[in-house]
């Protein structure tokens, strides 16, 4: 609820990782890793936007940032063939209204 993600490992309870304030105080409301690429994880927060992490580039910030700014998304989901070598990842966005979007991330981030 105040924008913290923290990583843990499933035989501690404390994490390995935190990082406060990645939101700048937003709620996140959804976060998944890559299907593809074991270090890479996405955060959608409140206002719509959706954060990049790629630990292995940098394990302190995101590496990119995108605002949806149409309307408001509720939740997303990402979609992508982790058997395959192709990279090809995409970010499924469900919006207030109810409609659908599918956008595809680059192939930096979606490479195994």
């Amino acid at each position: 609820s105040d924008g913290s993600i923290r990583l843990h490992q499933m035989t501690s309870e404390y994490p390995l990782m935190q990082w406060n304030g990645s939101t700048k105080g937003q709620p996140i409301i959804a976060l998944q890793w890559a299907l593809t690429r074991p270090a890479v994880f996405f955060a959608l927060d409140a206002l719509s936007n959706i954060y990049i992490w790629d630990l292995l580039e940098n394990d302190l910030l995101p590496v990119a940032k995108q605002t949806i700014p149409s309307e408001r998304v509720v939740t997303m989901t990402l979609l992508g063939e982790p058997e395959k070598a192709n990279g090809l990842l995409g970010i499924v966005l469900a919006k207030e209204s109810g409609q659908i979007d599918i956008q595809y991330v680059k192939k930096k981030w979606a490479l195994p």
